[in-house]
This record gives C-alpha cells, sequence and structure tokens, in this order.
C-alpha cells in the first residue's frame, strides 16, 4: 500500500496497480482501439474514393492519430482516468496526490504512450515499470500520475476484545457524552490491532487514548488498572449502552374496553359528602419572610 500524502496532509492508503493487470488493460484497450481504427479507415476510405492517392494517404494518417492519440486522451479526460481496459481491471489513473486527471495530464500519458507502448512494442514501459517502486511508467512519471487499484478486498471486521470480568460494570456511571467519534474509532482501531503491535508501542498507544478518555470524561479509572483493560471496558461500556437504547422496549399501556353495543352504561352513585362546620379558629399569622442578606435596590 502506498502512503500518499495530499495538500491538507491527509494520508491516502492506495493500492498501486503492478505490470500484469496494466499490461492486461492496456491490451484491452488496444484491441477497443483497434477495432475503431479498423471501422474509421473503412469509413475513411469509402468517403474519400473519389481523392487522389495523396489526399487518402493524409486522410488516413489523420485517422490514425485521431485513434491513437486523441482517442485515448479523451476517454481518460472525460472518464476521470478509467479506460475500458482499467475499467475491466479495477484499475484508475489518478494524480500523485490522490485526486482526479485533467487534460494535461492525459495529454503527457498519451504523448508518451505512443513512444512507451506503440513504436517499442511496450518494451520502456514494462521496463520503467519494473523499476518503479509503484509500478510507474514514464508517462506517469512526466505526468505526475499513479495507476491504482479500484477494487480490493475488503478487509475482515475484527472484534473488540472483551474486558476483563472483574472489570465487568465498573463504568456504568461514567459520562461518555464528551468523547467524540474519531477517538472512539481510534479506540477501536488500536483495540483490533493490539496483538500485531509491537509491545512498547502498544503499551505507549494504550496509555495516550486512555489520557484522552479520563480527559474528556473527567473520571481517573481505578488504580491499578492497565490502560488496554480500561480502553476495553470503556468500549463495552459504551456498546451495552447503545444496544440498551436500541433494544428499549416502550411500555404499552393497558388497553380500555370497548363498551359493548346496546349496553347502557351504569354510572355509579357520587359518595355522600357530610357537610363541613366552618372553623371558628382564625387562621394563625403568617411570619414575615426572612432576609436573604442582598439589600433590594433603593
Amino acid at each position: 500500500m502506498s502512503d500518499l500524502v495530499t495538500g491538507d496532509a491527509v494520508v491516502l492508503g492506495l493500492r498501486p496497480a503492478r505490470l500484469p493487470s496494466r499490461a492486461l488493460a492496456v491490451l484491452l484497450d488496444l484491441v477497443v482501439y483497434g477495432i475503431g481504427f479498423v471501422v474509421v479507415i473503412v469509413g475513411l476510405v469509402a468517403a474519400t474514393a473519389s481523392l487522389d492517392e495523396a489526399a487518402q494517404a493524409a486522410v488516413a494518417v489523420a485517422g490514425l492519430l485521431l485513434v491513437v492519440l486523441g482517442v485515448p486522451i479523451a476517454v481518460e479526460t472525460l472518464s476521470h482516468g478509467r479506460s475500458l481496459g482499467k475499467l475491466a481491471c479495477g484499475l484508475r489513473v489518478v494524480r500523485e496526490d490522490g485526486g482526479p486527471i485533467r487534460f494535461r495530464h492525459a495529454l503527457v500519458r498519451g504523448a508518451m504512450g505512443v513512444v512507451e507502448l506503440l513504436l517499442t512494442f511496450g518494451a520502456v514501459a514494462c521496463i520503467a515499470s519494473l523499476m518503479s517502486e509503484r509500478g510507474r511508467r514514464l508517462g506517469d512519471v512526466f505526468a505526475g500520475t499513479l495507476v491504482v487499484r479500484e477494487r480490493v478486498p475488503g478487509a475482515r471486521v475484527m472484534p473488540v476484545p472483551p474486558p476483563p470480568p472483574w472489570l465487568a460494570g465498573q463504568f456504568a456511571g461514567l459520562d461518555l457524552s464528551a468523547v467524540p467519534d474519531g477517538l472512539w474509532l481510534a479506540i477501536r482501531q488500536y483495540l483490533t490491532r493490539m496483538n500485531q503491535l509491537d509491545p512498547h508501542t502498544g503499551a505507549a498507544m494504550a496509555v495516550r487514548l486512555a489520557d484522552d478518555v479520563v480527559a474528556r470524561t473527567g473520571t481517573p479509572p481505578p488504580p491499578g488498572v492497565p490502560a488496554a483493560a480500561f480502553l476495553m471496558a470503556v468500549v463495552h461500556e459504551r456498546q451495552s449502552r447503545d444496544a440498551a437504547r436500541a433494544f428499549a422496549a416502550a411500555p404499552n399501556p393497558s388497553p380500555v374496553p370497548a363498551p359493548v353495543s346496546g349496553a347502557v352504561p351504569v354510572v355509579a352513585p357520587a359518595p355522600a359528602v357530610a357537610p363541613v362546620a366552618p372553623s371558628a379558629t382564625a387562621p394563625p399569622p403568617v411570619a414575615p419572610p426572612r432576609g436573604t442578606g442582598f439589600a433590594p435596590p433603593a
């Protein structure tokens, strides 16, 4: 995998295409362009039958340049680096920073491709691709482009390891609302790959991630808890809360029976209330409110 860095300092994980897949894509393109060249030449010969031999030769050369140089440049420009052969092989031409190519990139690639692929029968392109670390031919070097693989096998999602049993339920009251999604993603990636890391490097990453969680929750872990175990327990607590919110059943109110058709509703008589005699005693005097210590405004 090639670590390409964009202008925004973003690392792109792109897989450069190697010589076999690129050669197959070029062969497919040449077959398609050859068929197109034959069709164009037959049409031009039929259309220029009344012209002299010099004019017919000039038209044939123009048709050859159109098919060999103009069509590949137009296809790569309009499709943003996907020709028919590259589309069939799952390849694409991109800039060195990972962005889509433009006309000038396709023009340089097409002009150099005439020399690399056609005049030398692909020998120069094969040698340059084998010597390049990322499989680039001379057209890619001069144009500042790279052929990458678009269809890559998907990585298997590894589950987060469970926390130790003695930490289960220890962080039920922890406030996790201030932990951002980016930090959760970093913690999950670390926990799923910590067995593949160097022990010293993995321990340092666990301590740094645990410090970030503590800084956002405001609650330090219990003394003696390793950083990796703390991260496992916190992630398990978050997953438990998400599952509880997702599968919590709403309370069903008790159904009210519908009245039977034709039945007369029975109304219970109201209970008799004894009259209350007015109290002869006066209400106790209300004490004035006590002062709050603040002087009212004048």
